[in-house]
């Protein structure tokens, strides 16, 4: 996805929140706002935007000295999700269609998400509670499901720190098959292998790091090895906007999760915001999941 003049205000706003939320003084506060500007001036729009978000969140971490200036935040949203953890398992067990309710609280979890809003639209318990009550579509779940099934060797593209404890149920209903990628660097408040570990992922699963510092999967930015495991893999699964807007014009077949949270991107998929999104690219099914 390229990015769009209506981007520009939300890459300001990242890094003025940054710098109140890391209590900057005047003097890095301006440092920081005048190098997102001038990121601004020189971009390249047909780049998606969290290429952009990558240097901007390179400059925070320059500029305040923090090399994870999430990380308090990351922490508490990992917790507060564990605890949850248990009551999401039981909703599964007990529901018609456990692939379907793993599906909806694995979407859910994407409201963690610190780059798209001034400040999580929920707390994690907001969104444990709202999943239950959103409807899904159930040709398309069914449509990933098979897709799952028929796939021997699956990578999923992990996105923020939280959302990957609700990510827990899907994984295990896909198996010992599935790879979890998660971000090389501190970016945002996306998940790398410290909060992977945090989360409990890397007791069960197999998780790899993307080698990459961008908050979305910049292939150009990522290591050999990645790249490699993304090429060879028979599904990808890429949760968040992030993957999205990084990924949504690659030719191969890969399935996103997420929920639409910016308006940029909901003007270019043309649905509303506060959308669970299945959709799937590459092939002839297009399928967003509206509530």
């Amino acid at each position: 996805m390229k990015t769009y003049f209506d981007c520009i205000p939300c890459f300001l706003r990242q890094a003025l929140e940054a710098a109140r939320a890391l209590d900057l003084d005047e003097e890095k506060t301006d440092a920081l706002l005048r190098r997102t500007l001038g990121l601004a001036q020189q971009l390249d729009w047909s780049i998606p935007p969290p290429v952009i978000g990558r240097d901007i969140h390179r400059a925070i971490r320059e500029v305040s000295g923090d090399p994870d200036p999430y990380l308090q935040r990351k922490k508490a949203d990992t917790e507060a999700a564990l605890r949850l953890l248990p009551e999401v398992v039981r909703a599964i067990a007990q529901s018609a269609d456990p692939f379907a309710t793993a599906v909806k609280f694995s979407i859910a979890g994407n409201a963690i998400d610190l780059g798209a809003k001034t400040a999580v639209e929920a707390d994690v318990e907001k969104t444990f509670h709202e999943a239950l009550t959103r409807p899904l579509d159930e040709a398309a779940v069914h449509t990933l499901e098979k897709a799952i099934s028929d796939a021997k060797d699956v990578l999923f593209l992990a996105d923020n720190a939280g959302e990957i404890v609700f990510d827990r149920p899907l994984l295990e209903q896909i198996g010992a098959k599935v790879t979890v990628a998660v971000r090389g660097a501190p970016t945002i408040n996306d998940a790398t292998l410290d909060d992977a570990k945090r989360s409990g992922l890397t007791e069960k699963f197999n998780v790899i790091s993307n080698g990459s510092d961008t908050p979305g999967t910049w292939l150009v930015d990522c290591s050999p090895e990645f790249v490699q495991k993304f090429d060879a893999a028979d599904l990808v699964i890429a949760k968040g906007q992030g993957n999205y807007e990084s990924l949504n014009d690659h030719p191969r077949k890969i399935f996103f999760l997420f929920l639409t949270k910016c308006p940029v991107v909901s003007s270019d998929l043309g649905i509303p915001t506060n959308t669970y999104v299945i959709r799937e690219t590459s092939s002839s099914l297009k399928t967003d999941l509206q509530t």
